[in-house]
Protein backbone atom coordinates (compact mmCIF):
# COMPACT_ATOMS: atom_id res chain seq x y z
CA UNK A 1 0.00 0.00 0.00
CA UNK A 2 0.97 3.64 -1.43
CA UNK A 3 2.41 5.93 1.91
CA UNK A 4 0.51 9.28 1.39
CA UNK A 5 3.84 11.38 0.70
CA UNK A 6 4.89 9.07 -1.98
CA UNK A 7 1.26 8.45 -3.70
CA UNK A 8 1.14 11.37 -6.06
CA UNK A 9 -2.72 10.72 -6.39
CA UNK A 10 -3.28 11.72 -2.67
CA UNK A 11 -3.20 15.50 -1.98
CA UNK A 12 -4.03 17.99 0.91
CA UNK A 13 -4.87 20.90 -0.67
CA UNK A 14 -6.33 22.60 -3.25
CA UNK A 15 -4.97 26.05 -4.91
CA UNK A 16 -7.47 27.88 -6.38
CA UNK A 17 -6.99 30.96 -9.12
CA UNK A 18 -10.03 32.84 -10.75
CA UNK A 19 -8.14 34.49 -13.59
CA UNK A 20 -5.82 36.79 -11.93
CA UNK A 21 -7.36 36.31 -8.42
CA UNK A 22 -5.54 33.90 -6.30
CA UNK A 23 -8.15 32.96 -3.62
CA UNK A 24 -5.48 30.36 -1.74
CA UNK A 25 -5.79 26.88 -0.55
CA UNK A 26 -8.84 24.69 -0.06
CA UNK A 27 -8.61 21.36 1.80
CA UNK A 28 -11.95 20.29 0.13
CA UNK A 29 -12.83 20.09 -3.16
CA UNK A 30 -16.37 18.56 -4.41
CA UNK A 31 -18.51 18.58 -8.06
CA UNK A 32 -16.00 18.48 -10.35
CA UNK A 33 -17.87 16.52 -12.71
CA UNK A 34 -20.01 16.29 -16.36
CA UNK A 35 -22.53 14.37 -17.16
CA UNK A 36 -24.14 14.16 -20.93
CA UNK A 37 -27.98 14.10 -20.48
CA UNK A 38 -29.39 11.13 -22.53
CA UNK A 39 -32.81 11.43 -24.64
CA UNK A 40 -34.64 8.17 -25.07
CA UNK A 41 -36.23 7.61 -28.45
CA UNK A 42 -38.81 4.63 -28.80
CA UNK A 43 -39.13 3.13 -32.82
CA UNK A 44 -42.50 2.07 -33.50
CA UNK A 45 -42.27 -1.01 -34.47
CA UNK A 46 -39.15 -1.61 -32.24
CA UNK A 47 -39.80 -3.63 -29.21
CA UNK A 48 -36.14 -5.00 -28.81
CA UNK A 49 -34.75 -1.60 -27.24
CA UNK A 50 -34.90 1.96 -27.13
CA UNK A 51 -32.60 4.54 -28.48
CA UNK A 52 -30.66 6.47 -26.55
CA UNK A 53 -29.88 9.65 -27.83
CA UNK A 54 -27.01 11.74 -26.62
CA UNK A 55 -28.00 15.43 -26.03
CA UNK A 56 -25.92 18.27 -23.47
CA UNK A 57 -23.78 17.96 -21.52
CA UNK A 58 -24.16 19.11 -17.86
CA UNK A 59 -21.25 20.32 -15.48
CA UNK A 60 -22.20 19.84 -11.62
CA UNK A 61 -21.11 22.94 -9.12
CA UNK A 62 -18.22 23.27 -7.98
CA UNK A 63 -17.79 23.50 -4.10
CA UNK A 64 -14.68 24.11 -2.67
CA UNK A 65 -14.34 24.25 1.64
CA UNK A 66 -11.58 25.41 4.03
CA UNK A 67 -11.08 26.76 7.72
CA UNK A 68 -11.34 30.42 7.97
CA UNK A 69 -7.79 32.24 7.60
CA UNK A 70 -5.95 35.01 5.95
CA UNK A 71 -7.15 34.31 2.63
CA UNK A 72 -10.34 34.30 3.64
CA UNK A 73 -10.06 38.02 2.65
CA UNK A 74 -8.87 37.34 -0.80
CA UNK A 75 -12.22 35.98 -1.67
CA UNK A 76 -13.89 39.12 -0.12
CA UNK A 77 -11.88 41.82 -2.44
CA UNK A 78 -12.90 39.13 -4.74
CA UNK A 79 -16.67 39.26 -4.47
CA UNK A 80 -16.33 43.27 -3.57
CA UNK A 81 -14.91 43.42 -7.36
CA UNK A 82 -17.88 42.04 -8.72
CA UNK A 83 -20.48 45.06 -7.06
CA UNK A 84 -21.06 46.44 -10.46
CA UNK A 85 -21.88 42.96 -12.01
CA UNK A 86 -20.93 39.53 -12.37
CA UNK A 87 -18.83 38.47 -15.26
CA UNK A 88 -17.99 35.25 -16.30
CA UNK A 89 -13.94 34.48 -15.92
CA UNK A 90 -11.56 31.22 -15.91
CA UNK A 91 -10.72 29.47 -12.89
CA UNK A 92 -7.75 27.28 -12.31
CA UNK A 93 -7.83 24.20 -9.40
CA UNK A 94 -4.82 22.30 -8.34
CA UNK A 95 -4.24 19.82 -6.54
CA UNK A 96 -1.19 19.76 -4.42
CA UNK A 97 0.56 17.04 -2.64
CA UNK A 98 1.95 17.32 0.59
CA UNK A 99 5.49 18.11 -0.59
CA UNK A 100 3.70 21.21 -2.51
CA UNK A 101 4.13 19.22 -6.01
CA UNK A 102 0.88 19.84 -8.75
CA UNK A 103 -0.93 16.77 -9.06
CA UNK A 104 -3.05 17.85 -11.43
CA UNK A 105 -5.08 20.94 -12.64
CA UNK A 106 -8.60 21.82 -14.14
CA UNK A 107 -9.22 24.73 -15.90
CA UNK A 108 -13.15 25.56 -15.78
CA UNK A 109 -14.43 28.17 -18.81
CA UNK A 110 -17.65 30.47 -17.88
CA UNK A 111 -17.15 30.70 -14.56
CA UNK A 112 -19.50 32.48 -12.01
CA UNK A 113 -19.69 32.70 -8.36
CA UNK A 114 -23.36 30.78 -7.16
CA UNK A 115 -22.53 31.21 -3.10
CA UNK A 116 -19.88 31.99 -0.50
CA UNK A 117 -21.00 30.71 3.23
CA UNK A 118 -19.23 31.76 6.26
CA UNK A 119 -18.73 29.91 9.27
CA UNK A 120 -21.63 29.44 11.99
CA UNK A 121 -20.21 30.70 14.63
CA UNK A 122 -21.45 29.69 18.85
CA UNK A 123 -20.09 29.38 21.73
CA UNK A 124 -21.53 26.27 22.54
CA UNK A 125 -19.80 23.94 19.86
CA UNK A 126 -15.64 24.10 19.84
CA UNK A 127 -16.03 23.74 15.79
CA UNK A 128 -13.58 24.55 13.04
CA UNK A 129 -14.91 28.28 11.71
CA UNK A 130 -15.04 26.79 8.05
CA UNK A 131 -16.48 28.83 4.71
CA UNK A 132 -17.28 27.40 1.23
CA UNK A 133 -17.55 29.14 -2.26
CA UNK A 134 -19.87 27.05 -5.02
CA UNK A 135 -18.49 28.42 -8.40
CA UNK A 136 -20.76 27.24 -11.60
CA UNK A 137 -19.07 27.15 -15.25
CA UNK A 138 -19.38 26.17 -18.82
CA UNK A 139 -17.08 23.32 -19.12
CA UNK A 140 -13.37 22.19 -18.94
CA UNK A 141 -10.60 24.01 -20.96
CA UNK A 142 -8.03 21.28 -22.63
CA UNK A 143 -4.98 21.01 -20.48
CA UNK A 144 -2.84 21.06 -23.96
Amino acid sequence: MADATTDPAVSICFKVKIDSNDLGAFTACEGLGVEVTVEQHEEGGNNGFVHQLPGRMKYSNVKLTRAVNADTAKVARWFAGMASGVKRTNAHIVAMTVEGEEVWQWNLTGVIPVKWTGPSLSLDTAKVATESLELAHHGFLSQG
